[in-house]
């Protein structure tokens, strides 16, 4: 099967380009949600961002630059056979491997969190020093969740063994297992409760090597971004992630994904609407 039979595009992220061919940049959905634990919905996800996406500015009046700069190809979702995760998994997985292999970045669109790992393993193929940022209120280092090992609860345990020793940075965590934080402490690199005060200092950690940032929209406050499976109060606000996201311009990013919001959870929009302005602030950022 041919990969972009895969890719099914029914909304447009605004202002891409026509042709992937001079596209340095690829934006792509995985809308899966079969291992959410409290409130399912976020495989509705990349469809809403896309549409919402035209309600704001493609100027970005951080960075001083607009999408109309970029040449960036929205290659639309992948088809998820509902209820099949592995098989779910591993078109993610072959997907991302195969735009890699073109040379592109990649900006993925999910889903629940466990959509990262697919990705995130194929980017281990192209880089082997890859290092993970993790903006998250949860640890998601449990070893299985009721049973499972492939869960949204486990997926950076999963991306820590992929990766090893000390190779996750965790920020922003504010929920967690007693057993979740004794792994960290060999294991990664896990913040608890921290933020800005912490960039600096995982900006010197991780130096030039190249990363990937892995943002959970929970890592907000649920005042900021309500449209979510698994609110945890006591987040950071919007405007604290945005001025994150742009300190992190500094690093080698080779990758981003967006992660957790639940459209059926999300009066007005809001966290739909946040999470386009966070795609767009990626996109022109790394």
């Amino acid at each position: 099967m041919e990969i972009m039979n895969y890719l099914e595009q029914k909304a447009a992220f605004m202002d891409s380009c026509n042709s992937i061919d001079q596209a340095r940049k690829v934006l792509f959905g995985i809308p899966m949600d079969s291992t959410t634990s409290f409130r399912p919905g976020t495989r509705l996800a990349p469809y809403r961002i896309r549409e919402v996406s035209e309600g704001i500015e493609e100027f970005s009046i951080y960075q001083r630059k607009s999408l109309s700069e970029l040449d960036f190809f929205d290659a639309g979702d992948l088809i998820s056979p509902f209820g099949n995760v592995w098989e779910t998994l591993r078109r993610a997985e072959q997907t991302a491997a195969y735009f890699l292999q073109q040379g592109k970045e990649l900006f993925v669109m999910g889903g629940e969190h466990l959509v990262s790992l697919p990705v995130i393993k194929a980017y281990h193929r192209f880089f082997q020093d890859l290092v993970v940022i993790q903006l998250d209120a949860h640890a998601d280092l449990r070893e299985d969740y009721l049973g499972e090992k492939m869960s949204h609860a486990t997926v950076m345990r999963q991306v820590a063994e992929l990766l090893g020793e000390k190779r996750v940075f965790q920020l922003g965590i504010r929920s967690g297992t007693r057993e979740e934080l004794e792994y960290a402490e060999n294991n990664t690199y896990l913040y608890l409760d921290q933020f800005a005060s912490v960039i600096e200092e995982v900006k010197q950690k991780i130096k030039d090597r190249p990363v990937y940032i892995s943002l959970d929209i929970d890592v907000l406050d649920p005042a900021f971004a309500p449209g979510t499976g698994t609110p945890e109060a006591g987040g950071i606000t919007s405007r604290e992630l945005f001025e994150g996201l742009l300190k992190f311009r500094d690093l080698n990013v080779v990758g981003f994904d967006l992660v957790e919001i639940s459209p059926p959870y999300d009066p007005g929009d809001n966290t739909a609407i946040l999470g386009a302005k966070i795609i767009r602030e990626a996109l022109l950022a790394y």
